[in-house]
């Protein structure tokens, strides 16, 4: 491809609605063009790179034994009313009517259109396993859609499901995505981690994210460095602490006149903060409820909402509803004597302590020294409630968490029978009895890749495209200022002599001064860069520089061509 004929349109100026890099170098390079909130054309240049991805996503596909199809992507009412998800899904299901007044949604996912694929086309356990995929726009009508691609409303999805007789079956293929889902990731460059997740609206039994480690990163992970261990935040389990120790002290009541937060008393009592307890009013499916943490513990409101008691829709309580239960105002409220009986859930670490401080139910005052079931009744329930933080015991033993941050890429599922079930998607198995199948549910956010990568490999000159997702792979540049027909012909034939050995190249005949050429290239991400010049064909030789080089060099022909075909 010779720039001269390629559509590129750089600018040197970082956009002012840009949130991050990404987003400042795909707009700066022109990748991506702004249509609409969270809608973006891709230019040609974008949808270069887009492909790779697209390519290497289907290849490792195919691979694992995928088979590809295509579904529409306008879905109809019916189908989400099967599975409960039309008015459950929420806002970010759009919604639109066809001439006939017949409703219909935009699909941002497709586990109703698959299944009912399913159920018309699987008849006996013979068929299965089957795994399905498609690469195909989504969208989801995001509320603050931002951050260019990486949170955008429309966006291109790799997403497959795979159907089994029996949960061991949709075991197998859950591992062979995983290690499929591993070599994407490793094929295309990014430094990445699979880790536990919660399975969130989409449901199902057992899942993992894939993140591309930027600090940029939406998401926290909990790691091990010493192990394997790693999960999202939301999922990362807090290690059981060791047994409660035996009570030391009286309960006191104690003045606290304007502290109302854990850190405002452990500091007026000359306390850790660890020996605090925060206490957490909420209304949920048992009503209202009390959850307690340490005070230097936050709820994980994921793992909070996975509680029986709770349930994904549970709330704050009122300013009015605590009064009403614990007869008194927020700030100074605890699980001891409450105004009426209320469900308290404790986290692991506070059911562990004593001689704890918490809210006394009395505006302007606390209790210190209280202890498990002397000075109120244990409680009704001990869970694993809070978020970890850095430096928590690992909960596999093996050492202890630290924290980084990631952008999800990937998201695996093992459904179970969730949507099979709701639907009556059902084989004859070999006793010809009708069995509801098995599904998995496997995603990779293919345009979200490109932005993940860009967050990861940049630096002040642009993007530093890992090669496999470069739009070309070497620029050969002409600085031919007197127009010189053997500088011409000198670069033309390196072109053709590098697109002859395989090597994807653009030839850059604009005619630009070699600063602005340059600058260009680098912005774009071009891995390997060459220079044909009067000078270097006077002295035979090339200006090669790698796109991470702090220098350029000179090299001869060979030893360019050996450089380059490695």
């Amino acid at each position: 491809m010779r720039l001269s004929r390629f559509h590129l349109h750089t600018t040197k100026e970082t956009p002012a609605d840009a949130d991050v890099v990404s987003q400042q170098l795909m707009l700066r390079s022109g990748m991506i063009r702004r249509l609409a909130a969270g809608i973006y054309t891709w230019t040609p240049l974008g949808l270069k790179v887009l492909r790779r991805v697209e390519a290497v996503v289907r290849e490792e596909m195919d691979r694992a034994g995928a088979l590809e199809l295509l579904m529409p992507s306008i879905q109809p009412r019916e189908l989400w009313e099967e599975t409960g998800r039309w008015q459950r899904f929420g806002g970010q299901l759009l919604k639109l009517k066809d001439r006939k007044d017949a409703e219909f949604c935009y699909g941002p996912t497709h586990e109703e259109v698959v299944t009912d694929w399913a159920r018309g086309e699987l008849s006996s356990y013979r068929q299965l396993p089957v795994n399905v995929y498609q690469i195909q726009t989504k969208f989801r009508d995001e509320i603050r859609p931002r951050f260019g691609v990486m949170r955008a409303r429309e966006f291109l999805m790799k997403d497959a499901y795979s159907f089994h007789v029996t949960p061991e079956c949709l075991a197998a293929e859950y591992e062979n995505m995983r290690q499929a889902y591993t070599r994407i990731f490793e094929r295309l460059g990014l430094r990445f981690r699979a880790v536990q997740a919660d399975s969130g609206a989409i449901g199902g039994d057992a899942s993992q994210e894939f993140h591309v480690l930027a600090d940029s990163g939406e998401d926290v992970i909990a790691y091990c460095p010493d192990s394997d261990y790693a999960a999202n935040l939301e999922k990362a389990v807090a290690a059981a602490p060791g047994p409660r120790p035996a009570p030391s002290r009286a309960m006191e009541r104690v003045s606290t006149p304007t502290q109302t937060t854990c850190a405002e008393v452990a500091a007026l009592l000359g306390q850790p903060l660890a020996a605090t307890v925060k206490s957490v009013a909420v209304v949920g499916a048992a009503g209202f409820v009390l959850l307690l943490v340490r005070g230097d513990h936050e709820v994980n409101e994921v793992k909070a909402g996975n509680l029986a008691a709770l349930g994904p829709d549970y709330r704050l309580a009122t300013d009015q509803e605590i009064v009403d239960h614990l007869g008194c105002r927020p700030g100074f409220i605890g699980p001891v004597a409450p105004a009426r009986p209320v469900t308290v859930i404790a986290d692991r670490a506070v059911a562990a302590l004593a001689d704890f401080t918490c809210g006394a139910n009395a505006e302007g005052f606390h209790l210190s020294g209280v202890n498990w079931s002397r000075d109120l009744p244990e409680p009704h329930a001990i869970e694993d409630l809070r978020s970890v933080v850095e430096g928590d015991a690992s909960p596999d033993g093996r050492g202890t968490l630290s924290l980084c941050r990631g952008i999800e890429v990937g998201h695996i599922f093992q459904l179970g029978q969730k949507y099979a079930q709701a639907l009556g998607a059902t084989v004859l198995d070999e006793a010809g009895a009708a069995r509801v199948m098995h599904m998995g549910c496997y995603g990779i956010g293919v345009s979200r890749i490109v932005a993940a990568a860009i967050e990861q490999n940049h630096d002040a000159s642009g993007i530093a495209w890992p090669a496999p997702m470069a739009p070309w792979q070497v620029a050969v540049c002409v600085i031919n200022p007197k127009g010189s027909a053997e500088v011409e012909s000198a670069a033309v034939a390196l072109y053709d002599e590098l697109r002859g050995l395989g090597i994807d190249t653009v030839l850059d005949d604009r005619g630009l001064r070699p600063g602005p050429m340059f600058a260009d290239i680098e912005l774009i991400g071009i891995p390997h860069r060459v220079v044909v010049s009067e000078r270097g064909l006077a002295a035979d030789s090339f200006e090669y520089r790698g796109r991470r080089d702090s220098e350029a060099r000179s090299l001869d022909r060979a030893g360019l061509l050996d450089l380059l075909r490695g």
